[in-house]
């Protein structure tokens, strides 16, 4: 593992040069940046539902949602997810989408509410024992972008590592580094002892394209307590078991542009780049949380959630294949030109904190907020210890958490709501969601917008509702970075970087009975 050839562009990406790793500061930011997307009820009013309760999503929320339960319920949440993107790169746009069948939730509630008598000699008024799962954090997302670049090429990256470690690239050890790729795969040559530069001719047009295909979720599994106490107070607690998939596969391709008339003396015509990257893993966290009743129009709430403590295990394929005066050359873990690597290490996420406030107008509906907080400069990593029990990562451990201290900050995300009683038994929901910056004077832009409505429909013994969420949010991407201190081949030129605009559909629809 070499932290210092990991670069953050963007939320969400992992910028994979030469040699990569899953377990860099973005991966981080991606395992912790979590949504609820639990029920369609509590995605129609926006998930704001810190305060509001009555709904299984609680329990990844404000468990104490689950004291306001009268009744066991049984739901499952089936959802539809469809994604589109507009990228813009070197003057050029590209569209891509993909749609996704998931399942959002799925929940049972057992509730002992007594009545009667029973119910006035009690002080705890409802008891309630939830089990299931919420999908915190969906992982699924196309994006292609392409144009053509007059300064400079990645196979600069291949001539900076030669150049800075000239036996790693000739030593014809099977390995990532970006040295070794450019030489194995004849896109560097040598024009010195020690020296090199890239056979691109990219001064005449390089046409550059990348396109990235991520795959997975993070599911949260609880089980959960919350009680009422004399209709004032609910208290609730969620034992937490996060788990991790997540799959990441990228194609970087350079061919020359139509029209490039530079001299091509080692005749180059292509390269394409791939990187796989898959993780998985389960964590463990501990929420708490309470609603205060004030009056019977008003509720306010509060949770605290612990981080999550993940162990996590990454695998990293690349592939490297090149055609250069009319031979392909292919650099694969197969061929043992590459490597295929596989780490287990742990990541630690940020506290949260939730505030949360409802006006409730009886037999009209309801507005609710909540306010949440969350320091993602908390994130660390935690590598294995060595067979002598020694941390033969120390180096690395520290430098990666502490450029997390660098890069990230606090956010402070609010969710408003509402639902409106149509008849007895038919609501209508609205909702909004905004989530600030975690980025740390980086002029990279985290913040994404959420839009929501939804409609219900209750009866005694069963519930359905739907609902539509709108995500909008963008990120910056380069396709690599190159150290121009090594470089022989030209001045230093800016790298161009790509915008990508997402538009996230998610239309969800829960079945539930009450018993």
């Amino acid at each position: 593992m070499n932290t210092s050839k990991l670069l953050l562009l963007a939320p969400a990406t992992w910028a994979v040069i030469g040699t990569a790793n899953a377990q860099d500061i973005t991966s981080a930011y991606f395992l912790s940046n979590l949504t609820t997307q639990g029920t369609a009820r509590s995605m129609g009013f926006g998930n704001a539902l810190g305060s509001i309760g009555g709904d299984y999503s609680s329990a990844s929320v404000n468990p104490a949602g689950l004291g306001i339960y009268r009744s066991s319920e049984m739901s499952i949440t089936p959802t539809l997810r469809m994604n589109g993107t507009r990228s813009a790169y070197s003057g050029t746009e590209t569209l891509d989408n993909n749609v996704r069948f998931n399942f959002n939730s799925f929940s049972m509630v057992f509730t002992d509410a007594p009545r009667g008598k029973r119910y006035e000699r009690r002080n705890w008024k409802a008891v309630s024992f939830a089990f299931g799962m919420n999908r915190v954090a969906d992982l699924n997302r196309n994006y292609t972008y392409s144009g053509v670049n007059y300064n400079n090429s990645i196979t600069q990256v291949f001539e900076s590592d030669a150049n800075q470690y000239p036996g790693d690239a000739t030593s014809g050890v099977a390995s990532n580094y970006p040295g070794h790729l450019g030489w194995e795969s004849y896109l560097i040559d040598k024009i010195g002892q020690d020296s090199f530069r890239t056979i691109v001719p990219f001064g005449g047009g390089i046409a550059q394209t990348k396109t990235v295909e991520e795959r997975g979720r993070v599911n949260e599994y609880t089980l959960s307590l919350g009680g009422n106490y004399k209709e004032e107070l609910m208290l609730g607690v969620t034992l937490g078991i996060p788990s991790v998939r997540y799959s990441l596969t990228s194609e970087y391709t350079e061919t020359l542009a139509p029209g490039n008339n530079e001299p091509n003396t080692a005749g180059f015509s292509s390269l394409r780049q791939t990187h796989k990257i898959d993780i998985k893993g389960v964590g463990v966290n501990l929420k708490v949380g309470a609603i205060y009743k004030v009056n019977n129009n008003v509720r306010v709430g509060a949770a605290i959630h612990s981080p999550s403590y993940y162990a996590l295990n990454d695998t990293y394929s690349p592939s490297l294949f090149s055609t250069v005066n009319g031979t392909n050359h292919q650099l694969t873990p197969g061929n043992q030109m590459t490597q295929y690597n596989e780490f287990n290490y742990g990541l630690v996420t940020p506290w949260r904190g939730i505030l949360s406030a409802s006006y409730i107008m009886k037999g009209i509906g309801f507005i609710t907020a909540d306010y949440e907080y969350a320091n993602y400069g908390f994130m660390r990593f935690d590598y294995p210890l060595a067979s002598d029990g020694t941390n033969s990562y120390q180096a690395e451990q520290t430098a990666i958490n502490q450029s997390i201290k660098n890069s990230y900050q606090s956010t402070s995300n609010f969710r408003l709501g509402a639902e409106a009683l149509l008849t007895k038994y038919f609501m209508a929901r609205a909702g909004f969601g905004y989530y600030s910056n975690p980025f740390k004077g980086t002029g990279l832009s985290g913040q994404r917008m959420d839009f929501s409505a939804g409609l219900g429909f209750r009866s005694n013994g069963f519930f359905t509702d739907i609902a539509f969420v709108h995500s909008a949010y963008s990120i910056v991407n380069q396709p690599y970075d190159i150290d121009y201190n090594y470089v022989l081949s030209s001045a230093p030129t800016a790298i161009p970087t790509a915008t990508t605009d997402f538009s996230l559909n998610n239309v969800a629809i829960t079945f539930g009975v009450k018993f």
